[in-house]
């Protein structure tokens, strides 16, 4: 049998004291006498009793917590993007609580739905697609979002955090022609993604800025290690004539999919292949041939949306007018060995 919580009817037995007093230690300490305050405090630590945060959060109408809806809770991406979240969240005395929509609407909505029925405090989302219905799910319940690494259009005013992703398009792209490569291949999906086709937009920029160059576009069905090694097949198979000579991957995920292929099929990273891949993760610096990537400022996207999000919270609980604002960050190239060689 499990044994039985201690409640705080249990405190106050062994303390001798009121539940009305109990209550005053746990959230009011100082209107207790000291002497009283230390016979509850030992009572707790003797039963080892722990206080029902959500039903306390709950009967006051405050919530500590915060959701955040992320595409893929694997991709190391959002994992820095949470802990920059959680890093403002824990200064604030507010906890972050992720959910993965897997890059699928309708899991999106029901995880933003999950989230409002929990009455959290407000939500940080990165949206999956086109569908914003859960736009309006959470402007009827009331709770205060941010988009987190995109700029959503046609839903009205919000907040957002977000990269220049065609800059970071351009930047990749542009490196690889600075190196002496004309055809390039654009490897990554979905293009429902607005990442994704951003990122394409900038690479078609900077080919068509130079003669001669080509850019051949091969989607893949989401943005993992497995879709680039299915790529790097779709590579290999060409003829030497006709094989770009350069990637450009739509993350880094991706990209080191396409290196692993690049090493079972034989071709050498960057003599015959050169890679770029985009976000650079911890594991892009720490690939067999280190990986190029366009750097995205991943921890700050979770800190700065956290900090808009917390300020709307308390304009709302303030009644106070709130002003939403959008910020863009500027992605950078790093240069390693996948392209510049050893």
């Amino acid at each position: 049998m499990v044994p039985r919580r201690p409640s705080i009817s249990d405190v106050a037995a062994l303390a001798g004291v009121s539940l009305g007093t109990v209550s005053n230690v746990l959230n009011r300490p100082h209107v207790v006498a000291a002497s009283t305050r230390s016979k509850v405090e030992a009572a707790i630590s003797s039963l080892g009793f722990v206080r029902n945060e959500t039903a306390r959060q709950l009967s006051s109408g405050h919530n500590r917590a915060i959701g955040l809806v992320v595409l893929d809770i694997g991709n190391p991406f959002f994992t820095d993007v949470a802990r920059g979240a959680q890093e403002v969240a824990q200064d604030r005395g507010a906890v972050v609580l992720m959910a993965d929509s897997r890059a699928d609407e309708r899991t999106e909505r029901a995880n933003v739905e999950l989230f409002t029925q929990q009455r959290v405090q407000g939500v940080l989302i990165a949206p999956s697609g086109g569908d914003t219905a859960w736009v309006a799910d959470l402007r009827r319940a009331g709770t205060p979002f941010v988009v987190i690494d995109r700029v959503v259009s046609g839903v009205g005013e919000h907040c957002a955090v977000s990269v220049d992703d065609r800059t970071g398009g351009e930047l990749a792209v542009a490196h690889l022609l600075q190196l002496g490569h004309r055809r390039i291949a654009f490897v990554g999906g979905p293009s429902t993604l607005a990442q994704v086709a951003d990122r394409r937009v900038g690479a078609e920029a900077a080919v068509e800025r130079e003669a001669g160059a080509s850019l051949l576009a091969l989607s893949t069905g989401a943005l993992t290690v497995d879709e680039g090694r299915r790529a790097a097949d779709t590579l290999a198979a060409l003829g030497d004539g006709e094989r770009p000579t350069a990637v450009f991957a739509a993350n880094d995920l991706v990209a080191l999919g396409v290196l692993q292929g690049c090493v079972r099929h034989g071709l050498r990273v960057p003599a015959d292949l050169a890679i770029v891949g985009y976000d650079d993760i911890d594991f892009a610096a720490a690939a067999a041939v280190p990986l190029s990537s366009v750097r995205q400022p991943r921890q700050e996207l979770g800190r700065t949306g956290t900090e808009l999000l917390l300020a709307e919270i308390a304009a709302q609980r303030d009644g106070v007018e709130h002003v939403h604002r959008t910020e863009r960050f500027t992605p950078e190239l790093v240069a390693r060995a996948s392209t510049v060689g050893h």
